[in-house]
């Protein structure tokens, strides 16, 4: 099936930022994804030290700043698309989550599951680095459950990028749990 997207491939190599030893080779890879979306995925891997590292770039994105808040409430929702760039705001705010956009930001595409399965890796590398006696690791332990709720589905939640580049979408598996508000002049519009 791969073969059927693929639509262009190229390499490049270059010096090694990490061990300036090896040889850095980048592909890239131009994918037509079934639902019409197109993505750019650019892999690095260093020869010598094992340095890698993959983006994926979307090549069909909205262009205008936004708000973007999608209202999770069942298993299916955890199947829409979320696209978030460097400049995108990322948060769950019903469980204190957020991701802020700078300049070492990743572009990830994902789904709604996606998310929540990179924050239970986050907030269990943190909890690890707590002692049980922490005052914070009871609160952690209660954040994993509810972390684990929304995996099945079955916690409500919203979702909500902003994104003051415009690069960032969602793609909601149900149109009425999703809403935009664009952002005019750097400034939010509270219409």
């Amino acid at each position: 099936m791969a073969d059927n997207i693929r639509n262009n491939e190229n390499k490049f190599s270059l010096r090694c930022p990490d061990c300036a030893n090896g040889i850095i080779s980048i592909n890239t890879i131009e994918y037509d994804l079934p639902d019409g979306d197109k993505m750019l995925i650019v892999k690095f891997v260093c020869d010598s030290c094992n340095f890698h590292k993959n983006d994926i770039i979307p090549m069909t994105t909205r262009i205008e700043p936004g708000i973007m808040t999608l209202k999770v409430s069942n298993e299916n929702d955890l199947k829409s698309k979320i696209y978030r760039s460097p400049t995108g705001k990322l948060e769950i705010p019903e469980l204190e989550l957020i991701v802020e956009p700078g300049p070492r930001a990743d572009f990830y595409y994902t789904n709604v599951e996606g998310i929540l399965l990179r924050f239970e890796e986050a907030v269990l590398i943190y909890k690890n680095s707590l002692g049980k006696t922490d005052p914070e690791f009871k609160e952690i332990e209660e954040l994993l459950i509810d972390l684990n709720k929304a995996l099945k589905g079955e916690l409500n939640f919203t979702l909500q990028i902003t994104d003051m580049g415009g690069g960032s979408y969602i793609i909601p598996q149900d149109q009425s749990t999703y809403s935009f508000k664009k952002i005019d002049n750097l400034k939010i519009d509270h219409e």
